[in-house]
């Protein structure tokens, strides 16, 4: 694997392929909407650039008490721990920042975003926000442990921590093979690191929006790009970890990673519509009781066929 070498191009050009992939995103989002309203899906495409619009020219709304720096660093740090993780997702055989302890570095920047979301709640002097927020922080607890098993299997099944040295294990056959409940835990955990779908619990209606009731005008499209943006990245890792990186036909690697990055994504996203919120105390148990042991078990294989090899 090629190490990046952080230059402004790679970094403005992450960025650009970060914002094209959150946009697909609500896009897509915009378009399973339209189909269950029984309104034309490809209208729905610019909604997200007409919502964007809205928003950049409405008036911020205050809250008598709120700790605005608090508040707005909150909503600022979404974007910014997308960002970051971004820098170690390769691109073929290139990253902006080829770590060697890449899958780290990945797995710490959900400190910022468990940052982001607390701080949403708690600078806003809302309840409803601070609901949301501690709802986030439980919700944050009951995955981060699978999540980090998910990630130490793949690293585990390389022998590296850097994430090209993944890619390039999976050259006979992808980790999503060898380690399907790695998979599917890290499929899991990345719905809930973006509080998408089922896990949207710290954004839920039953408490106003929860840590999102309060933000409006900039701050609430800052808060929603970085909640795609979050989705978006989880989505491209997941194409290094256990979908083989850019390896395919035809293709060049780039393709190849951009292909399988909209299909993880537009699977996640479809998921979001189809699967009905998960109610935190259920999520906290499965979280506990199922996705832990199992991520566990799949380490513990991993670990055994590493052994006799």
């Amino acid at each position: 694997m090629v190490e990046g070498d952080a230059s402004p191009l790679s970094l403005l050009t992450l960025l650009a392929l970060l914002g094209a992939l959150a946009y697909a995103a609500a896009a897509g989002s915009a378009v399973l909407h339209a189909r269950a309203a029984g309104t034309a899906p490809v209208a729905a495409v610019a909604v997200p650039a007409r919502e964007s619009a809205r928003l950049l020219v409405q008036r911020r709304r205050t809250v008598p008490g709120a700790d605005a720096l608090l508040w707005r660093l909150g909503g600022a740090l979404l974007p910014v721990a997308a960002a970051l993780a971004a820098l170690v997702v390769p691109l073929g055989s290139t990253a902006v920042s080829d770590l060697s302890v890449g899958v780290v570095w990945f797995n710490a920047m959900e400190v910022l975003a468990w940052c982001a979301v607390w701080l949403l709640g708690w600078g806003a002097n809302s309840v409803w926000g601070l609901v949301g927020g501690y709802r986030f922080l439980i919700q944050g607890l009951s995955y981060e442990l699978p999540h980090m098993f998910a990630l130490i299997t793949a690293a585990l099944g390389a022998g590296s921590l850097r994430v090209g040295d993944i890619v390039a294990a999976q050259e006979d056959v992808w980790f999503a093979v060898l380690m399907p409940a790695a998979f599917a835990v890290y499929l899991v955990s990345a719905l809930a690191m973006a509080f998408w779908g089922p896990f949207d619990a710290p954004v839920g209606r039953d408490v106003a929006g929860g840590a999102a009731a309060e933000p409006s005008g900039a701050d609430r499209l800052v808060l929603l790009a970085g909640r795609y943006m979050l989705l978006a990245v989880v989505a491209a890792m997941a194409v290094p970890l256990f979908l083989g990186g850019g390896a395919g036909p035809l293709l060049p690697g780039w393709a190849w990673s951009l292909v399988k990055t909209l299909a993880v994504l537009g699977a996640l996203v479809w998921i979001g519509h189809r699967v009905p919120t998960v109610r935190m105390d259920r999520f906290t148990e499965v979280g506990w009781m199922v996705l832990l042991p199992l991520s566990l078990l799949q380490a513990l294989v991993v670990s055994v066929l590493v052994l006799v090899r």
